[in-house]
């Protein structure tokens, strides 16, 4: 996966200071980039938004409202291109999805997707991951959120961009139920170790990693393999997942 074809995280814009929200503190987790869309993807974001598509506008959410039942929730930031998504929602039908993503092409390609699969349990936010987290979805209303490949800013410098911070994952564990879990995964073993060590500290989570892998797990089947790791594996690169469960 190239820099362009990573999923993109959250983003913080605004003042700064402990009592701002995460969204609002100056710190911009991600980079917005052109991209040229294909006319599946424009037909995605013109035709298809109006029934999948959120926005901060609506405030919280009501999310049997939403969905229109009760069922388990998953949130996924950064979802790039949707494929993977795509296969969750389609495989897991008794599951809800909402996917967060901020690069059109990829959003409307999802869409496109979506409504070609005539999935009816997966909506989409093009924001903020993070205000959407702060200002749209409930306490103790998810089952799991997904944090896949995110940008590793690898620079030592930019160490501070990255979405994986103290504040972040205990925002996550609000909004997690009670046994929820944080699934996070990379191919940047430094960002791996970073993730691990935050997690570590933070009050109220649990690492499901086996003593054998600790602190990592191995690849649960039910995330999907992408390409982009496909080709990893066959050229030796690693890929490591995290789960770190809600304390009851």
């Amino acid at each position: 996966m190239t820099d362009q074809d990573r999923p993109q995280e959250g983003k913080n814009t605004g003042p700064e200071g402990p009592e701002a929200p995460l969204h609002r503190r100056g710190i911009k987790s991600y980079v917005l980039r052109a991209g040229r869309m294909t006319q599946a993807q424009t037909r995605g974001l013109e035709e298809v938004w109006p029934k999948l598509g959120l926005t901060l506008d609506q405030g919280r959410q009501d999310l049997d409202a939403l969905f229109g039942r009760s069922a388990p929730r998953v949130v996924e930031i950064g979802f790039g291109m949707g494929a993977s998504l795509v296969e969750q929602a389609e495989t897991h039908p008794d599951t809800d999805f909402i996917g967060i993503e901020v690069h059109a092409p990829g959003v409307g390609k999802l869409l496109d997707e979506a409504d070609k699969r005539g999935l009816t349990n997966l909506r989409v936010y093009r924001e903020d991951a993070l205000a959407v987290l702060e200002q749209c979805l409930p306490e103790a209303s998810l089952t799991t959120l997904q944090l896949f490949f995110p940008d590793p800013w690898p620079k030592k410098k930019h160490h501070k961009r990255r979405i994986v911070q103290p504040a972040f994952v205990e925002l996550v564990r609000q909004r997690l139920k009670p046994g929820g879990t944080l699934h996070m995964a990379t191919d940047w073993e430094a960002y791996a170790e970073w993730m691990a060590e935050v997690m570590d500290e933070a009050p109220g989570y649990v690492n499901t990693a086996t003593e054998e892998t600790t602190p990592y797990v191995r690849r649960p089947d039910f995330r999907p393999l992408t390409k982009f790791e496909a080709r990893g594996e066959r050229l030796g690169h690693g890929v490591w997942d995290l789960i770190y469960r809600r304390a009851e």
